[in-house]
């Protein structure tokens, strides 16, 4: 994954992931964790019926490509549906409902079931981006009536609008707060705005101004709340998603320092 050559990086990952698909062929693989397996993330839903594998391998240009697989908890012969990085030929993703085969290909950390009238899963997902800018992602992940997965969904509310995914750009040289506060059924993000307003068209100058805003689950949708008090959120373990980059860095200078 850290390897300075783009080749060996993608020749590592294709293995990877044949050694992977045949891990999971096994049966009962589901009930496998595959914890000692770091570079990845893998979430199980909170209510077991699947869980969702993805990472992401870095291009030579700094920006990032992402793969991933959906296991459903079949109990019997592997039912997976592999997920493919659609994201550069996605032309409007906020508005765009696709399936496995077209993602808008993220680096999940939390998935959060809402059951609604059609039961859904809200995904929270770090998305790289380029060397200047970095992405999160509020990604909906549904089921249709053959366990097929959709990703999209018209159910976040503000602005006048309803977006089927929420896309925060910001600078790669900051932090940006994501994540789901469960007793208040809120995910609540840092405000992003530019540090001037003639770049209010170049996200990728924008940074938190030390403000928050929200989405609030109401009758099975999400609507925006600006200005949150974060006196009154607490704080818990996913505030904050650590760039695989720096985490990295990090790694790296331990194993030198011992």
């Amino acid at each position: 994954m850290n390897d300075e050559n783009d080749l060996e990086r993608k020749n590592a990952n294709y293995q990877f992931i044949k050694t992977l698909v045949s891990a999971l062929k096994i049966n009962n693989s589901f009930l496998f964790p595959f914890d000692s397996v770091k570079n990845i993330s893998i979430l199980n839903s909170p209510d077991n019926r699947f869980r969702i594998m993805s990472w992401h391998v870095m291009n030579q240009d700094g920006s990032y490509r992402f793969y991933g697989t959906i296991q459903l908890n079949s109990g019997g012969p592997l039912k997976m549906f592999p997920l493919e990085d659609y994201s550069p030929l996605l032309k409007n993703p906020e508005d765009s409902v696709t399936d496995n085969r077209k993602w808008y290909g993220a680096q999940y950390y939390k998935i959060i079931p809402v059951y609604a009238q059609k039961p859904y899963y809200v995904l929270l997902g770090w998305k790289g981006n380029t060397v200047k800018s970095t992405k999160k992602v509020l990604e909906i992940l549904s089921f249709n009536n053959g366990d097929k997965p959709t990703f999209g969904m018209p159910v976040f509310d503000g602005n006048g609008k309803s977006r089927k995914r929420v896309i925060f750009e910001y600078t790669r040289q900051v932090s940006m707060l994501l994540r789901y506060v469960s007793d208040q059924n809120l995910i609540v993000f840092d405000h992003l705005a530019p540090p001037d307003k003639k770049m209010k068209d170049q996200p990728e100058t924008f940074g938190p101004d030390l403000t928050y805003d929200g989405y609030k689950l109401k009758n099975g949708r999400w609507v925006y709340v600006e200005n949150l008090d974060m006196r009154n959120i607490p704080s818990n373990s996913d505030a904050e998603y650590v760039d695989p980059k720096k985490q990295a860095a990090k790694d790296k200078s331990l194993i030198h320092s011992n």
